[in-house]
């Protein structure tokens, strides 16, 4: 136990204030009190008497009642303080205000105790003012970046908005307060309705005399306990103009590769086939002239290939029952069926889907896979279609499921790269979507996802 300690200390004052209450006994009862009345008695003939035991008692209480509050309040009076240095430094740190420190110099548990506060306050300040450089550097961030970014509260107010943003919807001014709702109601109908949706959106617009593409990004949120909603307005025009300039650099190579390679054996063959003929060599002009037909055919198919997918139409949705589709797929493509067919007829367009699956399926079994292999499951779940084409191939690399859905982009030699892509155009004018994926036990899965009207699992 500490010599300095808060329980030393009142140990120490316990037993001087047993002691005091000992001697104020003594001197009651034994001396100097009783000595003093009977010299009293002796000298000036007062007749006092001296005190019985219960008299001595009371006359000892009522010396020691104050004493023991001057004995509390000198224990006491250094823990009162601090309790009210403490309750003042805690309501400062509850409004934000950690610049408090307590002064007190003691060598106990207090002073321990107010060395330890004033360590937190010192921690709580130095974490303040690293958020706030943080802070700062993240709203130049924000501020600067050619993203126009809108907070809104749960009335649709502008909470927050950066720099872009304020030159894209106010001419430069603020727009903190200001009715997100109606600040855009002279905005172009595509942004308008791009942000009455939830979901991210393209859309493009006439500004300034030309058509300005955007992507808007917008999520919902809980700040401080409230709704807000965080809506980033991203300009793509000059991006997808990359985009697109890459794509046609993309087409030209493919198209310009397949025509040097049919175009350069049919020249060389009708030279061939003109020798044959000058010399009178006519045996061997029909095999010269089933090679270049069948050079031509490789080349209209590949021609017919780009523009299908250049010039696909809008989908036709319609009711189709399963098992006359199904027929009619395997008329094309052999596969398994996995499970059972949904009882509720599909909705989409069946020209469409069909190729789709024609394709997929070819895909499978050019994969290398077994022909029992190649596998296709048809499930309904909830509001979606879900149509998975498997087989037992070697899969898909990494970087090749991230560009296997691109145009023009293929493994095989004599590719196109317009399959998967051609299935993915398709799926999204559906309003659905696609997926690769390598499986577990070996081979990839495809699923097309396509929205149903009104359906629900049985």
């Amino acid at each position: 136990m500490r010599l300095r300690s808060l329980e030393a200390r009142l140990t120490l004052w316990l037993a001087l204030a047993a002691l005091t209450g000992a001697l104020v006994y003594i001197g009651v009862t034994q001396w100097p009190l009783p000595e003093m009345l009977a010299w009293l008695h002796r000298e000036l003939g007062l007749q006092v008497a001296t005190p019985n035991r219960v008299e001595a008692v009371m006359i000892c209480v009522a010396i020691l009642a104050p004493l023991s509050w001057w004995f509390a309040h000198i224990v006491m009076n250094p823990v009162k303080r601090l309790l009210r240095a403490l309750e003042g430094a805690v309501a400062s740190y509850r409004d934000g205000d950690f610049s408090i420190s307590i002064a007190l110099n003691r060598h106990d548990e207090l002073g321990d105790l107010v060395r330890v506060h004033n360590e937190l306050g010192q921690t709580l300040r130095e974490q303040r003012q690293n958020l706030a450089q943080r802070e700062l550097l993240l709203d130049t961030v924000v501020q600067n970046t050619p993203v126009a970014l809108v907070l809104t509260d749960g009335g649709g107010r502008v909470a927050y908005a950066n720099i872009a943003a304020r030159h894209l919807f106010n001419d430069g001014r603020s727009l903190n307060g200001l009715h997100f709702a109606t600040l855009i109601a002279d905005m172009p109908e595509a942004l308008r309705k791009a942000t009455e949706g939830s979901e991210d959106a393209l859309f493009s617009v006439e500004m300034d005399g030309s058509e300005e593409t955007f992507h808007l990004s917008q999520r919902a949120f809980r700040l401080q306990g409230r709704p807000h909603r965080l809506q980033l307005f991203r300009r793509m025009t000059r991006e997808l103009s990359r985009q697109e300039v890459a794509a046609w650099k993309r087409v030209i190579r493919v198209v310009s590769h397949e025509l040097n390679n049919s175009l350069a054996p049919i020249s060389s063959l009708a030279h061939s086939g003109a020798e044959l003929a000058r010399r009178g060599d006519v045996q061997r002009l029909p095999g010269v002239f089933a090679t270049i037909g069948e050079r031509a055919r490789h080349l209209h198919g590949f021609i017919d290939g780009y523009a299908r997918f250049a010039k696909l139409p809008a989908p036709r949705l319609a009711a189709v029952e399963w098992q006359p589709f199904l027929d009619a797929l395997t008329l094309h493509c052999r596969f398994q069926l996995a499970g059972q067919a949904p009882p509720q007829p599909g909705w989409f367009d069946p020209v469409q889907i069909e190729q789709v699956l024609i394709n997929l399926v070819k895909n499978a079994h050019e994969s290398g896979s077994a022909p029992e292999g190649v596998t296709m499951a048809l499930n309904l779940m909830g509001h979606e279609l879900r149509i998975e084409v498997a087989d037992r191939g070697p899969g898909m690399s990494e970087a090749v499921l991230a560009q296997a859905l691109l145009p023009f982009y293929s493994t095989k030699r004599s590719g196109t790269g317009l399959g998967l892509a051609l299935a993915r155009e398709i799926s999204e004018a559906h309003g659905g979507r696609i997926a690769l994926a390598n499986r577990e036990d070996g081979g990839l899965r495809v699923t097309l996802f396509l929205p149903q009207p009104g359906t629900s699992t049985s």
